[in-house]
């Protein structure tokens, strides 16, 4: 495996092959920016963005001492992936999220996995993630997780790994459709090119799949969205996926809770809620069970949950699954639950709770990316590679004070994508967040979210820190000779055989 400095320089080029030549599927949008004027790409973007704050598409950053909202960049250059490619992602998706959701399922019931000590039992039963509130609740399917964002990247060998599953409020999913929106809007004439797969009928198919969810046979169950307000920072989405999907925009205020059911206030009186698309964290959705000062929850709801009388999307106690240090074991649980080999590998990964990966990791930490196990948005992790020796000092520090609270990985050179910037067209790395929907059965749309690392060498593509957005093309186009294949052996595997062996 390459050195973590290597990695920064090497890298897979999305667009065009090792001598220079554009993939196959990228040919028709390479022939189209030769024949674009400048001039108008200037003109576009500018629309994009005027188009973007006139329909609110901003979010807004914790801690931000200005207060205001952000526009979200937009690229105007898409990231396109031949159909090929996506059908054995989509197959490793589904393979993915079913054992993540067997896996919930027996945690909360059977704990077959920890009695085989496949998975430590403290790992699970100690984790501030884990409910012992659900333990015992039979839910529809057993589907536990019922919208999930899964990260991936591509490394310098042209293969997909997983660097992070996203189980309890994954968000994106607004701009991945708007993006859409917007370029056929800006450039209908690239989408006359080549067939691109359409994304615009993923909130059907998450209405669809939010009352597969409702805890009793119902024609048309009751579903809300329930947001912790518009001071979120992904206020935007719940208010744009309430209205694509047609159903109430709620804060917890909005509900209530009487005779063992939960109701909504309206103007022609109380109404009975069955689905409740949650988008508030676990602690703050009772004040009688878990946080007493959350104003965001609903006095009673678990007690409600509990009787079976209305259904959490996704459900309480999600987030043990994707905790950073469960992670390195979902290879295991599709095995244990599934009997197949993963068809996307994980990101070799240390654990700092162990002695022997401690020590490894404060030998290596200038080359490792480190990460808070409960972080997310880019916060609260290192990157060596990028990072000062003062700032390597002050994280080894933090890392000696709370080891079982990070986890590293390799720095991996993700793919990169052309990409408008200032000095005109140039190389940006990227990743792809798509979304799985379980419920009676499992879907997606072909794609998902791409974002985009602006600044040039970053590797941080969390809009909080600077990211931006592209458009995920899937075409149906055949794939270049050089395309690796699903049974393409993991190059990364050797880094991570000490571990696989310690966790077997």
């Amino acid at each position: 495996m390459p050195s973590a400095r290597q990695a920064a320089v090497q890298h897979y080029d999305e667009m065009r092959l090792a001598g220079g030549l554009a993939r196959a599927h990228y040919q028709p949008l390479e022939q189209w920016l030769a024949s674009m004027p400048p001039e108008r790409v200037e003109e576009k973007r500018r629309e994009a963005d005027l188009l973007f704050h006139r329909v609110g598409i901003t979010f807004a950053v914790y801690g931000d001492q200005a207060g205001a909202e952000r526009l979200i960049p937009f690229d105007t250059i898409p990231r396109i992936i031949p159909m090929n490619e996506w059908e054995m992602l989509a197959r490793g998706l589904r393979q993915r999220v079913d054992a993540l959701n067997r896996f919930l399922h027996d945690i909360y019931h059977e704990q077959k996995i920890l009695r085989a000590g496949v998975i430590p039992a403290e790992q699970v039963l100690t984790n501030e993630a884990y409910q012992v509130s659900m333990i015992g609740l039979e839910l529809p399917n057993h589907v536990y997780s019922h919208i999930a964002g899964i990260d991936l990247i591509r490394h310098e060998d042209g293969s997909y790994y997983v660097l992070e599953d996203n189980l309890r409020t994954p968000s994106g999913v607004s701009y991945m459709l708007e993006n859409r929106k917007m370029m056929m809007r800006l450039f209908p004439e690239l989408f006359a090119r080549q067939p691109v797969q359409p994304v615009e009928h993923y909130p059907g198919l998450l209405l669809r799949t939010l009352r597969d969810a409702a805890p009793r046979q119902l024609r048309e169950p009751t579903v809300v969205v329930l947001t912790p307000g518009q001071y979120n920072s992904a206020y935007f989405e719940h208010a744009f996926l309430a209205q694509q999907m047609g159903v109430e925009l709620v804060e917890g205020a909005d509900l209530l809770v009487k005779d063992g059911y939960v109701y909504m206030r309206t103007t022609g009186g109380r109404q009975r809620v069955d689905v409740i698309y949650r988008r508030v964290d676990d602690p703050y959705l009772d004040p009688l069970a878990f946080r007493p000062d959350s104003l965001l929850g609903v006095p009673g709801l678990l007690s409600v949950v509990r009787a079976g009388n209305v259904a959490l999307a996704n459900a309480m106690g999600t987030g043990v699954a994707d905790d950073k240090s469960t992670y390195p074991y979902v290879p295991d649980m599709i095995r244990f639950y599934l009997g197949e080999e993963p068809i996307l590998a994980n990101v070799p990964t240390w654990q700092c709770k162990r002695p022997d990966d401690l020590e490894l990791v404060l030998d290596r930490l200038p080359e490792l990316v480190v990460k808070e196990v409960q972080g997310s948005g880019g916060y609260g992790m290192l990157i060596g590679p990028t990072a000062t020796k003062a700032e390597i000092a002050a994280f080894r520090q933090r890392l000696q004070a709370d080891p079982a609270n990070y986890i590293a990985q390799p720095t991996l050179s993700l793919s990169t994508c052309p990409t408008f910037v200032e000095q005109g067209i140039a190389p940006r790395h990227i990743d792809l967040r798509p979304f799985v929907l379980s419920g009676d059965e499992v879907r997606l749309v072909p794609g998902g979210l791409t974002r985009v690392a602006l600044k040039e060498g970053s590797l941080v593509v969390n809009s909080s820190q600077g990211g931006g957005t592209k458009d995920t093309w899937i075409v149906d186009a055949e794939a270049a000779p050089d395309e690796p294949s699903e049974s393409s052996p993991n190059p990364l595997s050797d880094a991570s055989k000490s571990q696989s062996q310690e966790q077997g």
